[in-house]
């Protein structure tokens, strides 16, 4: 892989990771790589800085400063773009972020020499389909999650899987997770843990009202629809924790 241009994306509110930015793109410089700069990253660095939509678009690498939860922010913006992403820890708890700070530069080389493994990481695909019109879709390396209100009750959750009936959940929500987010809300909720190479999606109920309705493992090949039964309250659907979008009954 030919890396011309390295992106860098920075978790808002790190005015301590100033430094490393402004080590992190002169290194880059100094091994004649284009460094482009999100807003974060360029305030850091003390030059302009574009859009992570940009940066992702323009970048044949990314570097994201920050945790996971930047780290599913740029993997957003990247879209369907086969673009690398470096993540680097700044501190807080990560489990997708394996740099350190003082790591950045021995994995940059390392990566620019091809010693460095690449491994992909699938996503879904959402889509919300209501009153003969669709929207999105968003794609999610973590998870899609289908949560009641505040004040809701229990809510019940009819789903099917490439045209079968699964069953109805009667139950606080539904995540529907990837191998990768299989160690996030999933795991809290009772779900297994995926190996992130396994081809497979799960279904986790969230506080099921029946014993019998438990994780279920399905092929990463799988349709799933979820379709919300009238029973009254709120309903959200939340796709990896960033973009939320309110459901109706139907």
């Amino acid at each position: 892989m030919k890396i011309r241009c390295v992106g860098v994306c920075l978790k808002p509110g790190q005015p301590q990771a100033a430094g490393v930015v402004r080590e992190l793109a002169k290194a880059l410089a100094e091994r004649n790589l284009e460094v482009s700069l999100d807003e974060e990253a360029g305030a850091g660095a003390g030059r302009p800085g574009a859009s992570r939509e940009r940066v992702a678009g323009e970048s044949d690498l990314l570097v994201v400063l920050g945790g996971d939860g930047t780290l599913l922010d740029v993997a957003r913006k990247a879209g369907t773009r086969d673009v690398p992403i470096l993540a680097v820890n700044l501190g807080t708890l990560g489990f997708l972020s394996e740099v350190g700070t003082d790591e950045v530069e021995d994995a940059l080389d390392r990566f620019l020499a091809g010693r460095m493994q690449v491994e992909e990481r699938m996503r879904l695909e959402v889509r919300l389909e209501r009153g003969g019109r669709t929207d999105g879709p968003w794609l999610a390396l973590n998870d899609a999650v289908i949560t009641k209100g505040a004040l809701a009750r229990i809510i019940d959750l009819a789903t099917r899987t490439d045209g079968a009936e699964v069953t109805t959940y009667h139950a606080d929500g539904l995540i529907v997770s990837t191998p990768t987010g299989s160690t996030a809300y999933s795991l809290s909720a009772g779900g297994p843990i995926l190996v992130p190479g396994v081809r497979a999606l799960v279904m986790t109920p969230i506080c099921p009202h029946t014993l019998t309705q438990r994780p279920l493992v399905l092929p990463d090949t799988a349709r799933i629809e979820v379709h919300v039964e009238p029973r009254g309250g709120e309903v959200q659907l939340t796709v990896d924790g960033q973009e939320g979008v309110p459901l109706e009954p139907g």
